[in-house]
């Protein structure tokens, strides 16, 4: 069992500069304890994500950890011209020594795209030729490529990644259609769905990944929660019931301001994230036990925590992942249920 987090980096009371350095702080606590990697969202113009260049604060993070793996969960790919972002990818990889592990998708807030110009009708497909785009500049080392969106001929690639033939690829599951193509691409995947939902995809994921690649170990499969952990069950409520409210006031800051549903909704309080098995706070005996039915149930080799979130403070987060990683990784060890590579 590997543990890693996921991050919106959500507004807080914190003036920028404040918080920036609070939340590179936070990171330096995951690398310390030995956590496997660091996964930050994309977003703009929306307190949900303070982090809209994923590649300006992630070159922060390189600098600030030794050991910790991280990258974009993920990178809209409409909003970035293709030969910038292989650029971007090869520095961070480098700079960071090999820890640099790259997530890709179309946007999941179709207004975001919006304010860029962009046509959110045409993002899949901008996504997906993109991305091959991407991948194939990775590996070459002059770049001609003819598509419908984009079209190059004999680009020279003087940057490359260190991890050759590149960086990991990572995924967010949604569905099992989707599950079925990133294991057919050889992609690691991340679910923050329910326990039934992330089964589904995951069995899909299984299944395509022993069609595609036989015995080939599977690669990380994720499940990600929020997490909150003190002292007491008591405790630990009380801070995710204030936190969590201001979260969730970012999380549906554009849905409000344009009047559309989320794509992927989320219950109002913490009360009810618990209760639909999305998040739990509690002592790391309450922490352990749920996240160990739920890893075996859905046969995840991947821990992923989201910590920091709404108004926790800084040392209320830190002191959450040092009880975590102290008390609760230990326990939860043995629950792999198949190799991860």
């Amino acid at each position: 069992m590997k543990f890693g987090v996921f991050d919106h980096l959500d507004r807080n009371d914190l003036p920028l500069a404040e918080y920036y350095e609070a939340r590179l702080k936070i990171i330096e606590s995951y690398d310390r304890f030995g956590f496997y990697g660091y996964h930050v969202a994309e977003h703009h113009a929306t307190p949900l994500g303070l982090a809209p260049s994923p590649s300006v604060f992630l070159a922060a993070v390189a600098q600030r950890t030794t050991t910790l793996r991280f990258g974009p969960m993920v990178y809209a790919l409409p909003l970035y011209h293709p030969i910038r972002m292989i650029e971007e990818i090869c520095m961070l990889d480098q700079m960071s020594h090999g820890r640099f592990e790259m997530g890709f998708g179309r946007g999941s807030v179709g207004i975001e795209l919006a304010y860029y110009g962009e046509d959110p009708k045409t993002a899949q497909e901008v996504y997906a030729e993109s991305l091959e785009l991407v991948l194939k500049g990775l590996t070459e080392p002059v770049l001609t490529f003819h598509g419908r969106f984009f079209d190059f001929d004999n680009v020279p690639m003087e940057l490359t990644p260190l991890q050759k033939p590149y960086p990991p690829v990572w995924y967010g599951l949604h569905a099992p259609e989707s599950a079925k193509r990133a294991a057919h691409k050889g992609l690691r995947v991340i679910s923050l769905d329910s326990v039934p939902a992330t089964r589904t995809s995951f069995d899909v994921f299984r299944a395509s990944w022993r069609e595609a690649r036989c015995d080939t170990p599977l690669p990380l499969m994720g499940l990600g929660r929020f997490l909150v952990v003190a002292d007491t069950d008591a405790e630990a409520l009380a801070l995710a019931r204030r936190a969590y409210p201001r979260w969730h006031q970012s999380f549906t800051h554009l849905h409000r301001l344009h009047n559309f549903t989320a794509s992927h909704p989320r219950p109002a309080d913490f009360d009810g994230i618990a209760q639909v098995g999305q998040g739990v706070a509690g002592s790391p005996r309450t922490v352990a036990a749920f996240l160990r039915e739920q890893l075996a149930a859905t046969g995840s080799n991947y821990c992923v925590g989201q910590f920091a979130f709404g108004d926790l403070t800084l040392a209320e987060t830190q002191r959450s992942i040092a009880l975590f990683a102290r008390d609760v990784m230990p326990e939860l060890q043995d629950v792999a249920t198949a190799a991860a590579v």
